[in-house]
């Protein structure tokens, strides 16, 4: 009787035991859930795995082209000029880049000077690619005013803190020797002044070619356009990096 009894008020203080240990484990549980709750009431970031931020959208990189009617495509369609065929180009291998073409047939030096401003406040271009100086030769026009026009667009495109390229010309030989080299050496020594990139003249692959113009023996067919883009793309493509 004594061993069953001692069994019996062993088993029972066991059980009481475990009950009681069961009731603290219950409580412990019970706290510990309200507690997740509370936090993730909270800081629901304490609920759920973060999410991953989104990647920040690319910058947009402007190449601004100031030129004349060589580089706006007379006589083109609009897809067909030699800078529409550089944007496309650049759509293809040069992500985050785009080209805008304030080029004006007839536009002189001093008309790009008198826009320069203008354009890179709108543009906030990385590049700018000047192509101006055919018409001032055309009309005569004194070889300093032209230099100190495209000085003044080539310094306010640096300022601005955009690269530049600066596209030459070459005049006929009718307008006199000492004009036709002083108008060459223009670009020259522009370039070398203010540490641009240069291309000393544009239509140097189709120059000697008199199927490559229109009937007015100034500007390239379509069909020669894409030479002067792979030309130009020689010294653009480096300032795209």
């Amino acid at each position: 009787m004594f061993f069953k009894t001692t069994n019996a008020r062993g088993s029972a203080a066991a059980l009481s035991g475990y009950a009681g240990f069961a009731h603290r484990v219950q409580c412990a549980i019970g706290w510990v859930a309200a507690l997740s709750l509370m936090l993730a009431v909270a800081f629901p970031a304490f609920a759920q795995p973060a999410a991953k931020a989104a990647p920040a959208p690319q910058a947009v990189r402007t190449v601004l082209v100031m030129g004349d009617s060589l580089s706006a495509g007379y006589g083109l369609a609009a897809s067909q000029g030699w800078v529409s065929l550089t944007a496309d180009r650049i759509a293809k291998t040069k992500p985050g880049w785009r080209v805008v073409n304030a080029s004006i047939s007839g536009e002189t030096t001093a008309g790009g000077a008198a826009r320069i401003d203008g354009e890179l406040k709108r543009n906030k271009p990385a590049v700018v690619v000047i192509e101006l100086g055919a018409n001032d030769g055309l009309r005569g026009l004194p070889l300093a005013q032209s230099r100190a026009n495209l000085d003044r667009m080539i310094t306010a495109s640096k300022k601005s803190g955009a690269k530049v390229l600066l596209i030459g010309m070459r005049m006929p030989p009718n307008l006199g020797r000492e004009y036709t080299q002083g108008f060459s050496e223009n670009y020259n020594a522009l370039a070398k002044q203010h540490g641009v990139a240069l291309l000393p003249f544009l239509l140097e692959p189709i120059a000697l070619d008199r199927n490559a113009f229109q009937d007015d023996n100034l500007h390239p067919v379509a069909s020669a356009q894409p030479k002067l883009r792979d030309h130009v793309w020689t010294q653009l493509a480096p300032l795209l990096r």
